[in-house]
């Protein structure tokens, strides 16, 4: 009998995930790749189309025939999960599944802070989280000739950990290159205590002084309560105003709302066991963004592609398992890293373990040029999913 998977979203972990199922599952079982759009963007590069070192072209890429293997690519909007039904309503019809997947990652939700929309429609504020976000970012960096640019967090969880830090560097890089970085102040505002707190105090240390080294002020335990653009100020839940000249935020996140109107979790996002990706639903597994994976010192694992695509495998081998098949018993390790960009090509590198008994073990190492080239090939490796092509810098 042919069993149909569901896998909903073709990021790195859907795409991943439907690859990895073809070497367990019956060539006559069906498997569709469900999402709204027929391109997907490699988020890895977000940030360097931020510099600048990349385009759109560059970043957006299409799934081959050969990409997608045995799977098909049904390109519509997911709009209800009926998990009882074990059925997905999409624009397009309605699908049924013996296995579902979720892999539909995390939304952005400008709304969510008030004044921020306007901030965006005002010209005076840009995110670097869409490709088109990240080319106006660009260059609203580049026009900039003075004052103060401030690098906000508005919310908890986002994707990326290091992406705040990250971009106040490299938009100080730009700065440096455009000849004008004397002139301009940059200071990044977070509600996290420290930089990448999940990765421990040594590693969050290690990242200011990468920041101060660049002249780019931190300031820590500070929660956005209201944007006001008119007057180019950001209000904190303490009263506190402070002005700038460009806002660059990173967006609130949310689940996806066909995956938040389920009510698998008060957040909407999908508790899913560490080493399995299952959720409490008999047949329904989740993967990447859209998952929440709770560490050993009460921290959220990160929200990385580096995950979703590591997850992949043994979200498959599950799926495998469920329908019958002889796969291997599914575990992920949760061992993960992530490069952090400096500007003038150089990188760093944490990694380590997320999943270790006494909390994530984590090493960040100096920064490098070869760190750099680095992630350029694992930028190729992951465009390889895709049967593209990346840019150079």
């Amino acid at each position: 009998m042919r069993r149909n998977i569901l896998v909903l979203g073709s990021g790195f972990g859907g795409l991943s995930t439907v690859r990895e199922l073809e070497k367990y599952v019956d060539p006559n079982d069906k498997i569709t790749l469900v999402d709204r759009s027929e391109s997907q963007v490699q988020g890895l590069s977000l940030l360097w189309l931020l510099r600048g070192w990349r385009t759109l072209e560059d970043v957006t890429v299409h799934p081959t025939k050969d990409a997608l293997g045995k799977a098909t690519h049904h390109v519509a909007d997911v709009e209800q999960l009926d998990l009882p039904g074990r059925q997905v309503r999409t624009s397009k019809g309605v699908l049924d599944y013996d296995a579902l997947v979720l892999a539909l990652g995390a939304e952005l939700n400008t709304a969510a802070v008030p004044g921020l929309d306007d901030a965006l429609a005002a010209g005076v504020a840009a995110h670097y989280y869409t490709a088109e976000a990240a080319v106006d970012a660009h260059a609203k960096l580049t026009a900039t000739t003075s004052g103060k640019v401030v690098f906000l967090v508005t919310r908890m969880p986002y994707k990326c950990p290091a992406a705040p830090y990250e971009g106040a560097m490299l938009a100080s890089d730009l700065l440096a290159e455009t000849g004008v970085r004397d002139n301009v102040s940059v200071d990044v505002y977070t509600p996290e205590p420290q930089p990448m707190p999940v990765a421990g105090p040594v590693v969050g240390a290690g990242v200011v002084q990468m920041l101060e080294s660049q002249k780019i002020g931190f300031h820590p335990g500070r929660t956005v309560t209201q944007v006001d653009p008119a007057a180019r100020e950001l209000v904190f839940d303490d009263g506190e105003r402070v002005s700038f000249d460009l806002l660059v935020f990173i967006p609130p996140h949310q689940a996806p709302a066909p995956v938040k109107a389920a009510d698998l979790s008060p957040t909407g996002f999908v508790p899913v066991d560490a080493h399995t990706q299952k959720t409490i639903i008999d047949g329904v597994w989740a993967l990447g963004d859209v998952a929440s994976i709770t560490l050993t010192n009460g921290k959220p694992l990160p929200k990385a592609a580096v995950f979703a695509k590591g997850q992949a495998e043994a979200v498959a081998q599950g799926v495998a398992r469920h329908l019958g098949y002889d796969a291997p018993e599914p575990h992920f390790a949760g061992e993960g890293h992530c490069y952090l960009e400096l500007g003038g090509h150089l990188a760093a590198k944490g990694a380590g373990d997320f999943y270790h008994p006494d909390g994530p073990k984590i090493e960040m190492s100096q920064p490098s040029e070869e760190l750099h080239r680095a992630k350029e090939r694992e930028e190729q490796e992951w465009l390889a999913l895709w049967n593209a092509a990346p840019g150079r810098n």
